[in-house]
């Protein structure tokens, strides 16, 4: 019979806890309804990446609004040096100062993990240099490409009671479309690897813990 009494008191516990935990969630959909200022956020991140004779760097400023508890967006500046060697022939290098105004979109499945897409609209500005075998002429042209970074991110701490956290990613253009800053000249896709940092804007009216 205590058995009984046990088995059906925490029935009714996990019942009633279940009942909280929906009820809490509701309610946190209710108070997220309307544009609120403390779900703004801006931050950044930095681009470093050696590989196949190629140096990238770059810095990517972003400012954004968090929709729900799963789902960012934000707008972004990103700007970005690349250097190749060997891009087509024996000791021949090239060069891209880029500036790419974009837009991207987080999805959090958990809260430390994260699936991105990231648009980008590139202004190219290239120098290709022959080598020295074959004494041309250095070639400078400018050219607008778009690129999709498609990549999963982890990130430290993403909880609406912290005012900020760090994040790392990696992710491909998906697009690869010719001349796209993150292919090679044989079409084959980088790795891009960033990381960079979360700040809110305005601190929440009341803080919890979740």
């Amino acid at each position: 019979m205590k058995h009984c009494i046990v088995v059906v008191y925490f029935f009714f516990l996990c019942a009633g806890i279940h009942a909280q935990v929906k009820q809490r969630e509701e309610d946190d959909e209710e108070e997220r309804k309307g544009f609120k200022k403390e779900l703004l956020f801006s931050g950044g991140s930095v681009s470093l990446y050696f590989f196949n004779k190629a140096t990238v760097l770059g810095v990517s400023p972003h400012l954004g609004y968090s929709i729900t508890r799963w789902l960012d967006a934000a707008v972004s500046m990103n700007v970005n040096y690349i250097s190749q060697r060997n891009y087509i022939f024996d000791n021949d290098r090239i060069r891209q100062l880029i500036y790419a105004p974009g837009a991207f979109v987080r999805l959090y499945p958990v809260h430390f993990l994260y699936a991105e897409a990231h648009f980008e609209r590139n202004f190219i500005n290239q120098k290709y240099i022959y080598p020295p075998t074959l004494y041309g002429p250095d070639e400078k042209i400018n050219y607008k490409v778009n690129t999709l970074l498609a990549g999963i991110g982890y990130a430290s701490d993403r909880q609406f009671d912290e005012d900020e956290f760090y994040y790392v990613s990696l992710s491909m253009d998906v697009l690869r479309k010719r001349g796209s800053p993150y292919t090679s000249a044989r079409n084959n896709p980088y790795p891009i690897v960033r990381a960079g940092v979360n700040i809110k804007l305005f601190r929440p009216p009341h803080r919890r813990r979740h």
